[in-house]
């Protein structure tokens, strides 16, 4: 008996690993594009605003496959389709480099987000089954480790080789040795059934109300509206600081992709310390100090008073956002009331992932009418207004019992 709980923790714990790095792969494709951005377009000859393309191209895939997952993964089981959706994201990859131009890129786009979704939904859902949430956590901070490094592999394939191309390729490598992995593994990723996990899956279906119920909720329109700024916020800036420092700023590349890189480190970082300190302080002075500490960096970042000014800007927002995201989750029920929030919460994610898509676009449109200067203008107001929001979004009672 014994040695069977032994096997089964180890097992587990094997699987919370393989769920971590595929969690670290899953953020390495969305920190290559910011770097590799420049030398595309110049490749395919295309306008800077274009990346709106592929963006909402992978957002229509990501969205598709995030709706589906439930039913995907209820018929294929969630190793069956994280060793899928890894062989399907390598394979875009591996399409990317080859693609003859940028309308193939766009189209790819389209199965790199439905892989993505997949991905990112089945490791969602087995660690909310299977354990607790301080480990959720960490997988989000995996995230960020991903996308910290996307923006290093590119910088290095561009200073070595030459060539965007051979970032995607070392990400698609891992994406495949990922998916080699997850098929070795789909017998061992099958539900905990004990009467313990029964009890949790009874609770996480508590709430029964409808979606049309819960989407007449002005108060829910407004929550999601805080996920779209939010994640476009986030985003944008992770797409546009390079172009930002290279083309209008005149920085080196290798120091601005280090700058890129640095932006998601701090995010990882900041991530990291909050799941450690959360305790220490109330959740609402935490998403009003993080998103007031983002707007001064924003600020600094418009301002651009000396060359060192930048780095240190794109650095202190990317440490100071990163709690927002799963702080507004936690908020969720602060900010409508009880019996809507399960409904929310899956609506924010997919206002979330358009927001991710249609603010850096228009940063990118922006940037072609007027210059890449008008990019850390726009952030200020979006984070000014994203503080706004919240102010107005949370209850007073809410945030004295915070």
């Amino acid at each position: 008996m014994e040695e069977t709980r032994s096997q089964t923790q180890k097992s587990k714990i094997g699987l919370l690993i393989l769920a971590y790095s595929a969690f670290i792969a899953l953020g390495s494709p969305d920190g290559l594009m910011g770097v590799a951005w420049p030398s595309i377009r110049r490749d395919f000859g295309v306008p800077i605003d274009y990346l709106g393309f592929q963006m909402f191209a992978a957002t229509t895939g990501y969205l598709t496959s995030s709706f589906f997952s439930g039913r995907v993964m209820a018929r294929l089981g969630v190793g069956r389709l994280l060793a899928l959706s890894c062989f399907l994201t390598g394979a875009v990859l591996v399409g990317y480099t080859l693609a003859p131009g940028w309308w193939v890129m766009v189209g790819l786009a389209v199965f790199a987000g439905l892989g993505a979704g997949s991905i990112d939904a089945g490791l969602n859902t087995y660690i909310a089954s299977e354990h607790n949430e301080g480990l959720m956590q960490w997988l989000h901070a995996s995230y960020g480790i991903g996308i910290t490094t996307g923006p290093i592999i590119m910088t290095a394939g561009l200073a070595n080789f030459n060539s965007w191309r051979w970032g995607y390729t070392i990400v698609a490598l891992i994406q495949v040795t990922l998916a080699l992995a997850f098929t070795a593994t789909i017998s061992m990723w099958k539900r905990d059934n004990t009467p313990a996990a029964e009890e949790k899956d009874r609770r996480l279906l508590d709430y029964k109300t409808s979606m049309r119920e819960t989407l007449l909720q002005p108060s829910v329109w407004l929550s999601v509206l805080l996920f779209f700024i939010y994640t476009g916020v986030e985003i944008a800036l992770g797409a546009w600081a390079y172009s930002l420092l290279t083309e209008s700023r005149g920085i080196a590349p290798q120091a601005a992709g280090l700058v890129a890189g640095s932006y998601w480190g701090t995010f990882t970082l900041g991530r990291m310390l909050a799941g450690l300190y959360t305790q220490r302080i109330s959740l609402d002075t935490l998403l009003r100090g993080s998103i007031l500490t983002a707007l001064a960096g924003a600020l600094l970042l418009w301002w651009n008073p000396a060359p060192w000014a930048s780095l240190v800007a794109v650095a202190i927002i990317g440490f100071a956002i990163a709690p927002i995201f799963p702080g507004l989750v936690s908020g969720t029920k602060a900010r409508v009331q009880p019996k809507y929030a399960a409904n929310t919460i899956g609506i924010q994610l997919s206002g979330a992932g358009l927001g991710g898509a249609a603010i850096p676009a228009l940063a990118g449109v922006i940037a072609r009418n007027s210059s890449l200067e008008a990019v850390p203008f726009y952030l200020v107001v979006l984070l000014g207004l994203l503080l706004a929001l919240y102010l107005f979004a949370t209850p007073q009672k809410a945030t004295q019992n915070a």
